[in-house]
């Protein structure tokens, strides 16, 4: 029997979001020169929903791109040793140069996911400045990288796994932890 536990249903996640959209306006002082870019994969639908909840409660539109992490990824070898890897595409419509952008994923661990993202928003331009949201911060940083917004802090044993489901992936909104 397989031993998963509920962190945080629909309705928490929802709550979330809202929080980590209103400290974002608060530390940003609005959303000028702001823009928001999910990491491929859950990390864009969460950049999108918070892009909602942000216009709602500011009356105007925050930019919104993603970014694919494939190519900078510091695994890439181990991960892909007989096969090509899957490139899925950056798409950010908005020059980052000077921009405050807001990288947002789903679960920040090791913090290579991150550095690697960090990387390929480099690559694209200059930006003002980088910040972190993510939904859930689990620890075990290898790198030094701190979230600006988390939506749960979960302190976490290595052997443990947090999975996060969200409808437009996986049909329902949940982040659950469960023992490999």
């Amino acid at each position: 029997m397989e031993d998963k536990r509920v962190l945080l249903d629909d309705q928490a996640i929802r709550r979330a979001l809202t929080r980590i959209a209103h400290e974002i306006l608060e530390r940003n002082k609005g959303i000028e020169h702001a823009m928001l870019v999910g990491i491929k994969t859950r990390g864009i639908y969460l950049a999108e929903r918070l892009a909602e909840r942000i216009e709602q409660i500011e009356g105007s539109t925050i930019p919104v791109g993603e970014v694919d992490i494939t190519m900078y990824r510091d695994d890439l070898s181990l991960k892909h040793e007989n096969q090509d890897p899957k490139i899925k595409g950056t798409s950010i419509d908005k020059d980052v140069t000077d921009q405050k952008v807001i990288l947002v994923d789903d679960v920040l661990f090791t913090g290579r996911t991150v550095r690697a993202a960090m990387d390929a928003l480099i690559d694209l331009g200059r930006p003002s400045q980088i910040q972190l949201a993510v939904l859930v911060d689990r620890g075990h940083r290898e790198l030094p990288i701190r979230p600006d917004y988390v939506g749960k802090n979960v302190p976490t044993s290595k052997e443990e796994i947090i999975e996060v489901a969200l409808t437009e992936v996986d049909e329902f909104d949940q982040v659950s932890i469960k023992h490999s």
